[in-house]
């Protein structure tokens, strides 16, 4: 069996390889093969591998390259992802991707579909809407016909045609890595010590880079390997992440956190892999399967709508709760709209709970970590030396 930190050493290769190998090793292994790439948060990749083609998760260029010519084709006062996504275009690091899925994310994510129509007019580019109304004659309706369109525009890009019985097929893949991202979570917040935030945050990202076959593999013997693991525990804080749904941070971020003494327990980095709570039906209509569960099953984000009378930041509370956790760090990227936007209420959410938090911002190529390893730190000690169960 294959040691943590075996497992660990593939998925940071995998991580820091910006020129995609495994993805275009996958595509040159057999003819005809295509992959297609997909920004944050959520769009269903169960579609495109029934298709035969490769979900490639595109999450920016981090802050292992100099964005050059992608500051050209937008603003300075918005987040860094669309600008270093361009960048992975224009320098050829993305040449072999046949299309790409922008979902609702922001408007910033949203132009980014005409701006690679732009750049790679050869390439299949589809923003992806969600809907708002969750009702099922509404909403549902409106996503059922969303998730048609994909399921034709994909037939036409692969050349296979997308049966309900490889349609259910890539489902039970799907549910299959849900649950074992949801096992690796569970396992994280009963004995953070086991799983430290960077191995999980590079397993996850590993899954964004890999058929989903090879990560559900991945997953399985990283947990078997954690549980017998003797890693020494510590003293620390338990804390719960907010707002790195979309820009990613810096690696080194989310371990100057873990050396000032927090344990993650619990976050939104990547929340496609853990965007359904239960898992989707494996009978019936595939298509009517996928739709209901996103209505009925989404998690909730800043990046989702939630009617005005629902009870905003509710679910942050019971993630604290839920984990085990002792307070909240929101860490957002500049500029990010939604994440920034929501904060206060989730502020007054954790207020109401008497929950302790702090905030900060970020940019995916932050370089100086000090002072958040200080502010993080400070923040610890004082639930330590002050919090209710001190």
């Amino acid at each position: 069996m294959a040691t943590t930190d075996q497992i660990i050493q593939r998925c940071q290769s995998l991580f820091e390889d910006l020129h995609f190998t495994a993805a275009r090793e996958w595509k040159a292994a057999e003819p005809d093969r295509k992959v297609v790439g997909f920004m944050p948060i959520y769009v269903p990749r169960e579609l495109i591998h029934a298709a035969g083609m490769l979900p490639l998760g595109i999450f920016g260029g981090g802050d292992q390259i100099e964005v050059i010519q992608g500051d050209a084709y937008y603003q300075s006062y918005i987040c860094r992802i669309p600008r270093s996504t361009i960048e992975l275009f224009l320098t050829k690091r993305l040449d072999f991707v046949d299309g790409m899925l922008f979902p609702s994310i922001c408007d910033v994510i949203r132009n980014l579909t005409g701006m690679l129509q732009l750049i790679r007019p050869d390439m299949y580019a589809h923003y992806y809407d969600m809907p708002q109304n969750y009702d099922d004659r509404v909403g549902g309706e409106f996503y059922v016909n969303e998730l048609q369109e994909l399921r034709h525009d994909f037939e036409n890009l692969s050349g296979n045609e997308i049966t309900d019985a490889a349609l259910r097929v890539s489902i039970v893949l799907f549910n299959r890595n849900r649950e074992l991202i949801k096992e690796l979570y569970i396992l994280r917040a009963a004995e953070p010590w086991k799983v430290p935030a960077t191995e999980a945050y590079l397993l996850s990202r590993a899954g964004m880079l890999l058929p989903v076959e090879d990560h559900n593999v991945l997953v399985e013997s990283y947990i078997k390997a954690a549980r017998s693991a003797d890693r020494p525990r510590r003293d620390n804080c338990k804390i719960v992440l907010s707002g790195m749904f979309c820009e990613q941070p810096p690696l080194n971020l989310i371990k100057s956190l873990e050396l000032a003494g927090c344990y993650v327990v619990d976050d939104d980095f990547m929340l496609i892999n853990r965007w359904m709570q239960e898992p989707v039906s494996e009978t019936g209509d595939p298509i009517e399967a996928l739709a209901r569960a996103f209505l009925h099953h989404s998690t909730k984000t800043s990046a989702t709508y939630e009617p005005i009378e629902a009870d905003k930041g509710q679910y942050l509370v019971e993630a604290v709760r839920k984990s085990g956790a002792e307070g909240v760090i929101f860490a957002a990227p500049s500029f990010c709209d939604p994440a920034l936007l929501e904060r206060p209420m989730l502020q007054d959410a954790l207020n109401a709970a008497g929950i302790p938090y702090i905030a900060f911002k970020y940019a995916e190529n932050s370089g100086q970590m000090q002072p958040i390893r200080e502010q993080a730190g400070t923040f610890a000690d004082s639930i330590k030396l002050w919090g209710e169960n001190a």
